[in-house]
């Protein structure tokens, strides 16, 4: 023990005297994380993060680059800095719990440059007891008015060769399988080009983030950012020498910047989540937290739900998004030609809201009902399209909405924007109005093919402005959205909250529609500890059908059907897809069983077991009956799990109901397998299930 102090002594004294002596430091409020923060002689801005006195980031450097500018890279000193403690408890709208504890204590260091321009930067940092999130303000200032910002070099130096869980840093879509490898075998180029993707641009060796790291010691680190507004996404350029992270920002083909901003404006936060185990990633609230109160107020008229819809039916090739009109004179136009396979038809969604209504499920999700689908993929020039207020002919808008009102179920709009901003957003009020005449509340957007205007992409500045702008105006219209092909979750779900969910990931569809074999076993068991760091997916779970061979023989999905139910719990949404077809679910009413019950808005959420990669179990506790609802998967690979109820209340005794796989259950040898089972357990409880390979767990326990 006395070795091993002295050698920390002797790491201090050795950066301190590479330094200039005037190093900063901040701990968390149990003081097992702290920070560093200092300048080299040269005025060269650093920072180093400690945990247990164990380096978890070595010396990092900081700084931009400028078009037509000095970078900020050294010749700064510090002119002032401060600390703060900071102690609050707020409650989400919706959410995985009602109270969040949000602690942390901070660092505000003021830099300015010594040359004549003396052009200011201040950095702050928040220390939380699981992770550290800093950011970059550019407070108003003489000399320096708009800042054209090539590229931000903050780094992230590692200390060891960890095992990494991660996806190419690519700027226009999330939807890549995972990859495992070590920090020093990460090979983005292996990513490229990807048959079932779309357009994808990969121009540095980098990962998208969340990205998630195992140590050896079983410290887990999760790298990603919050609060991005108005600013380009972050992708990771790695180094697989020195085992480093360096930001990599997207940029646009169409300017020689990459992020454009009048002064005064901040970055968003970069954020480093440190646990010493797996579950407390999942179980960590750094990104909400790092971003600001709710600005919306009250956002009662958005309720969590469950939905079904007109979606998976078209993804199987059983009906058309299109009904078969032509374009006649600029106008979209009936001319007899349909070719009577499309599905938002009215009577089809009556048969949808009619499931709905008899099965507890909120909602139903019409996708294909407006006009334009007939030609917005493989279109150079899709401005104009599609129209957002004027449905097909055999869709009766009218008496769609009226009829599900009359049943009590919402119509979630859809809006395929086709990636053509500059429509959208010419339409995004009058569309928006149409949803607020007929009571829809909620929207499920869509950015499918190359970004229009030409050059841009996806997740640079100027489509997180799009995202992020169509939220915040779908908001006076009282409109929560649902994005897909979306910019990266960053927690602004606080901020906005009627930003209830996105896709950001290789969704439930891949398995009906890829060349590649579809998602693996282990994709979920990867994303629980990856994308869902960063907020709620819409994966749309809840396929009963498997095997689908009456519709794509050489497709299907990957798991068990106990897997499938579990889902709905491990994967947190406030808005939850039953996504397969109205005939599979009445024909399998047991399971639909699981399906009715649970819930999507939760006062508590608690992660039980856990590794990446490998299984997770979860159990939510609904907000409004207090019920407990538990969900554990797996990968390829069958195990048993001990799962402890020391989670449920005191002197309570709960109906469960378990959903487990069969003896012979398997993901692709024989996925329906399923056993269902009725006991009473208490907190006292502790109990064994098996999981089969891709197999899966779920129960739902209600108060006797």
């Amino acid at each position: 023990m006395k070795g091993r102090f002295l050698l920390i002594v002797i790491c201090v004294i050795f950066i301190f005297s590479c330094h200039d002596g005037q190093n900063k430091e901040v701990f968390s409020p149990k003081n097992n994380l702290s920070v560093e923060f200092g300048l080299t002689k040269n005025g060269q801005p650093f920072y180093i993060i400690w945990k247990d006195f164990e380096t978890v980031i070595d010396t990092s450097y900081l700084g931009f680059d400028f078009e037509n500018a000095t970078s900020f890279l050294d010749n700064f000193e510090i002119v002032n800095s401060s600390t703060k403690n900071f102690n609050e408890t707020w409650q989400m709208p919706w959410g995985e719990q009602l109270d969040v504890v949000n602690n942390y204590n901070e660092l505000r260091v003021e830099l300015q440059e010594k040359s004549d321009l003396k052009r200011k930067l201040n950095i702050v940092f928040k220390v939380y007891n699981d992770g550290v999130g800093f950011r970059y303000e550019f407070p108003k200032q003489d000399n320096f008015s708009e800042a054209f910002i090539t590229e931000e070099n903050t780094q992230f130096n590692l200390t060891e060769d960890y095992k990494t869980f991660w996806i190419p840093g690519d700027w226009d879509i999330y939807e890549h399988l995972y990859s495992t490898t070590k920090l020093s075998e990460i090979d983005a180029s292996v990513k490229r080009n990807h048959p079932s993707l779309g357009q994808t641009y990969i121009p540095e060796n980098a990962v998208n983030t969340p990205v998630t790291l195992v140590g050896k010691n079983g410290i887990h680190l999760s790298f990603h950012e919050a609060a991005l507004l108005d600013y380009a996404g972050m992708t990771l350029k790695v180094d697989t020498d020195k085992l480093s992270f360096k930001s990599n920002l997207v940029g646009s083909r169409n300017t020689t910047y990459k992020v454009k901003r009048t002064l005064p404006f901040h970055t968003p936060w970069r954020t480093i989540q440190i646990t010493e185990n797996a579950p407390d990633l999942i179980q960590s609230n750094l990104i909400v937290n790092l971003n600001e109160p709710n600005k919306l107020g009250d956002v009662s008229w958005f309720t969590p739900m469950k939905y079904t819809g007109v979606w998976w039916e078209m993804h199987l090739d059983k009906s058309s998004w299109d009904y078969g009109m032509e374009m006649v004179d600029g106008v979209w136009t009936d001319t007899g030609k349909a070719h009577g396979k499309h599905g938002a038809t009215t009577e089809n969604v009556k048969r949808f809201i009619d499931f709905s209504a008899k099965n507890n499920i909120g909602g139903v999700l019409v996708e294909g009902w407006n006009t334009g689908w007939e030609r917005w993929i493989g279109f150079e020039n899709r401005e104009g399209v599609f129209d957002f207020v004027t449905p097909y002919p055999d869709y009766n808008l009218d008496e769609v909405t009226a009829y599900a009102k009359e049943k009590g179920v919402q119509i979630i709009m859809h809006h395929e924007t086709s990636a053509a901003t500059e429509t959208y957003e010419k339409q995004q009020d009058t569309a928006y109005a149409l949803m607020q005449k007929y009571g829809m509340h909620a929207v499920k957007s869509g950015y499918v093919g190359k970004i229009l205007p030409k050059g841009e992409y996806h997740h640079g500045q100027y489509m997180v402005n799009q995202y992020n702008n169509a939220a915040i105006k779908a908001a006076k219209y009282q409109v929560a959205v649902n994005a897909h092909e979306p910019i990266k979750a960053t927690g602004l779900r606080r901020t906005y909250p009627n930003i209830i969910s996105r896709e950001g990931l290789r969704g439930q569809e891949f398995n009906a529609w890829s060349s590649d074999g579809g998602n693996p076993p282990e994709h979920l068991s990867i994303v629980a500890f990856t994308r869902m760091l960063a907020g709620p997916i819409d994966y749309t779970p809840g396929i009963f059908n498997i095997k689908f061979d009456e519709f794509k023989k050489e497709n299907q999905v990957n798991t068990t059907l106990a897997h499938q139910l579990a889902l709905y719990v491990v994967l947190y949404s406030p808005v939850q897809m039953a996504a397969d077809l109205v005939e599979h679910y009445e024909a399998n009413p047991k399971p639909l069983q699981f399906i009715k019950d649970v819930g999507v808005d939760w006062s508590e959420t608690k992660v039980l077991n856990g590794e990446v990669g490998e299984f997770v179990t979860i159990a939510r506790k609904e907000r409004t009956t207090e019920n407990w609802f538990l969900g554990s998967i797996t990968d390829e690979i069958s195990r048993e799990i001990e799962v402890d109820f020391s989670f449920l209340d005191e002197n309570t005794t709960y109906e469960a109901k378990i959903y487990k796989d069969g003896k012979a259950a398997h993901w692709d040898k024989n996925p329906l397998e399923i056993e269902f089972e009725t006991i009473e357990i208490t907190k006292n409880s502790k109990l064994k299930f098996y999981l089969a390979e891709g197999g899966g767990l779920a129960i739902s326990m209600k108060k006797n």
